[in-house]
């Protein structure tokens, strides 16, 4: 698809103004001097239910590594198993 047809898409797409938990984001941008999500056109339904916005820049998430215990004596014998 063209850029020319991409940006006409865009122009008539009707965009929401952005919730309160968007403030911060780099996505925001001014539309008719109103701020609106560049990415998506509802963006309070990416906020509902305590949800987190998947493409929101100003907030880290955390990733959590769970660390899963072996016994040595059963990974040695996996081990030894699977050189047959």
């Amino acid at each position: 698809m063209s850029t020319e047809k991409r940006a006409d898409l865009n122009l008539r797409i009707a965009r929401l103004p952005i919730v309160d938990q968007c403030e911060g984001c780099q996505r925001i941008v001014e539309d008719a001097g109103a701020k609106v999500c560049g990415k998506y056109a509802e963006p309070a339904f990416h906020w509902e239910d305590g949800q987190i916005c998947l493409m929101a820049t100003h907030i880290k998430k955390e990733v959590t590594i769970v660390k899963k215990a072996v016994n040595p004596l059963k990974a040695s014998k996996r081990a030894a198993g699977k050189k047959k």
